[in-house]
């Protein structure tokens, strides 16, 4: 992926995580959507790096940028 993410299948089912953890991208995510900030997130895991935190949030605005969105409506 790049220098700081990693998605390996045996890991996390290959979610992409910082790499050297098994801190996802996503629960990256769900810990600021919970209200933490970045310097709680680094606070309580000394094994994320702040280069790994910004390359995490990084490739979710990415992969949000490159979202399409449809509206479907199903009738029974």
């Amino acid at each position: 992926m790049d220098e700081w993410l990693v998605a390996d299948p045996a890991v996390l089912g290959g979610k992409p995580c910082i790499k050297g953890t098994r801190i996802s991208v996503a629960f990256v995510l769900e810990l600021l959507a919970s209200g933490a900030s970045r310097r709680d997130i680094l606070d309580a895991y000394p094994h994320v790096t702040d280069a790994g935190l910004t390359a995490a949030l990084a490739y979710a605005a990415r992969s949000l940028n490159n979202e399409i969105v449809m509206e479907m409506k199903i009738s029974a």
